[in-house]
């Protein structure tokens, strides 16, 4: 079973070397795919009923919601976080934004304005299928904007999160961790299978060829931007049933902490079950 100090382990701290992070790692787990396929399954319930909560809770005032932001490499695995983990709970309480890049009408404004519009209402579980760090991401190795004001967003960005945690959002940043050699593998695998192809996108090589300049951004964009708030949780993403578990032992945490209660009846509980058996 994933130990206590999981969450630890994945967490971005000062001095955090992201090369020095084995992608093929299971931290925390002992055990193989089979146990820990188990134990996701053993999770489902539990995850479920808090979401209920924090969803029922919402009803009586509670202010409480979680974002769950997810960035990685393509073939990451991001799509079966969301479908596998996140997937595993009511649909009702979950708000889910895949994040492309900007319209006309979203360049217009703030890079932060369209996430902004995203942002999960109380009770409901945010997910963010890439996110606003595309803005600091892409924009540094592609040189879509100036260094210094890519400096500024790490900054806008650090602002910004914790004005979202201070309204009520736990906020649970996690990368993919997925190394080139199993990208490579995914890929192929894109590439050999006709029920696989709509995942392929030519660009993906593109990304590829740049990828010790993105394990670089990467790097700078979790040194400036894992806070108390808000922090990073780097996730190994070579086995796909380990992402999937940590992923859900993260959100777990995060909802036993707020530990989100059943809202008391605002009726006479007696007195409608008295008027129900006279009907």
């Amino acid at each position: 079973m994933l130990d206590g100090d999981t969450a630890d382990l994945l967490r971005v701290k000062r001095g955090f070397d992201l090369d020095a992070v084995d992608p093929g790692s299971t931290p925390g787990f002992s055990g193989d795919k089979t146990d820990g396929q188990a134990q996701l399954d053993a999770g489902t319930a539990e995850l479920a009923e808090l979401q209920e909560r924090l969803f029922a809770a919402s009803t009586g005032g509670a202010a409480d919601s979680v974002l769950l932001v997810l960035q990685g490499m393509d073939t990451a695995g991001k799509g079966g976080i969301v479908r596998h983990v996140v997937g595993a709970v009511d649909p009702q309480g979950v708000a889910l934004t895949a994040f492309k890049a900007p319209t006309a009408a979203e360049l217009r404004h703030s890079f932060l304005w369209r996430v902004r519009r995203e942002l999960p209402a109380a009770g409901l579980i945010g997910v963010f299928d890439r996110s606003h760090y595309e803005d600091v991401l892409v924009h540094r190795v592609r040189k879509l904007s100036p260094l210094e004001v890519i400096g500024q967003r790490y900054d806008q960005i650090n602002t910004f999160e914790q004005k979202v945690a201070a309204a009520g959002t736990r906020i649970v940043k996690v990368m993919l961790h997925i190394s080139a050699d199993e990208q490579e593998t995914r890929l192929a695998e894109r590439l050999e299978r006709p029920d696989k192809y709509w995942k392929y996108r030519p660009r993906d090589l593109d990304d590829r060829a740049l990828w010790p300049a993105f394990q670089r951004a990467y790097q700078i964009a979790l040194d400036r931007t894992s806070t108390e708030l808000a922090p990073w949780y780097v996730v190994p993403a070579d086995r796909k049933w380990y992402a999937r578990l940590a992923v859900q032992h993260l959100l777990l945490e995060t909802l036993r902490g707020i530990d989100p209660q059943w809202p008391a009846a605002d009726f006479d509980v007696e007195q409608e079950q008295k008027r129900l058996a006279g009907l």
